[in-house]
């Protein structure tokens, strides 16, 4: 549990960067905290709590909170021995972390990154401070998934709850509940999409592509039916210029099909290069009937090609 709590902290770096300046919220239903328990030496369960609720504020102070009654072990009683025995009916636990911001902030949507992050827990009466590496990925513009890098092991004894596992162990005649405790932990925060949109725009981090540009030029004659490069130049497919690290859907003046207008997508090089080689299956529903580039250095060069062309 406690590193679950831990996972906000990176969240909270990618969330107060000037781009997403606005407070962001966890999303209860797309997060997931789990614990594992071992009982007479040889019976493994896997438990959870199901009410997590918090939020990150522009400054980058992550605050999160558990529902201690919402403990699911899946056997009602159970349940109801835990809350009184374990968590002593204290109702929430506390999450507050810290973090270093410009670890995440250049993350562009798709991008991911692995951080380490100090975190405080309150739980029942005791203050834990903790280290844990977290995965951090960028869902959209509007979400971020922070979750568990590798499983985090908790001691009872830290965590203040021995007592409450040896009143378990009476109550339920067991000789042994194990005191170590593995934690997963996986938590989605999302941004109002209107406040997303009056915030300024996010800047994406794009390094130089590496290609060959004369062969990505001979590959962009494939292209050349359907697209142009220079700015405001939309034919059959909207202009290329700029592409590279660009919202997609966004050319002014095109017309786009459903799949292109509504998404979040940002052709980063590796987004682009997935198109690329499955135009239909990377993005399903779009009207662009080009096949596919089967080569991967053709992709590659091509890229590189085209973010050239943008910078003259």
């Amino acid at each position: 549990m406690k590193l679950l709590l831990k996972a906000v902290t990176i969240a909270s770096a990618i969330v107060a960067t000037p781009a997403l300046s606005e407070s962001w919220t966890l999303s209860s239903d797309a997060s997931h905290l789990a614990y594992g328990t071992i009982k007479k030496e040889t019976v493994g369960e896997v438990n959870s709590f199901t009410g997590l609720s918090g939020h990150v504020s522009p400054d980058g102070k992550a605050e999160i909170e558990i529902d201690l009654s919402s403990v699911e072990t899946n056997i009602d009683i159970r349940n109801e021995r835990m809350i009184e025995y374990v968590f002593r009916k204290a109702g929430t636990a506390a999450l507050t972390a810290e973090f270093d911001m410009d670890e995440v902030s250049g993350l562009a949507v798709g991008a991911s990154s692995i951080i380490d992050v100090e975190v405080a827990l309150s739980l029942v009466g005791t203050e834990i401070e903790f280290d844990a590496e977290m995965f951090v990925v960028r869902l959209t513009e509007t979400s971020v998934m922070v979750s568990t890098n590798d499983m985090v092991f908790i001691s009872t004894e830290d965590a203040g709850v021995d007592a409450g596992v040896d009143k378990l162990m009476e109550l339920a005649d067991l000789p042994g509940i194990t005191r170590t405790v593995p934690i997963t932990a996986r938590l989605v925060f999302t941004m109002d999409e209107n406040k997303a949109k009056a915030a300024p725009a996010a800047p994406v981090a794009i390094a130089a592509v590496d290609g060959d540009l004369k062969a990505g030029k001979k590959v962009f004659r494939k292209c050349k039916a359907c697209h142009q490069l220079k700015e405001g130049r939309n034919g059959v497919g909207p202009s290329l210029f700029n592409v590279v690290g660009a919202s997609a859907g966004q050319v002014d003046g095109f017309k786009y099909s459903g799949p292109l207008a509504n998404t979040d997508l940002v052709w980063t090089p590796e987004n682009l290069a997935a198109f690329l080689t499955d135009p239909k299956g990377f993005l399903p529903g779009n009207k662009m009937q080009f096949p596919g580039l089967k080569k991967e250095a053709d992709i590659t060069n091509v890229i590189a090609y085209i973010e050239d062309e943008a910078q003259g």
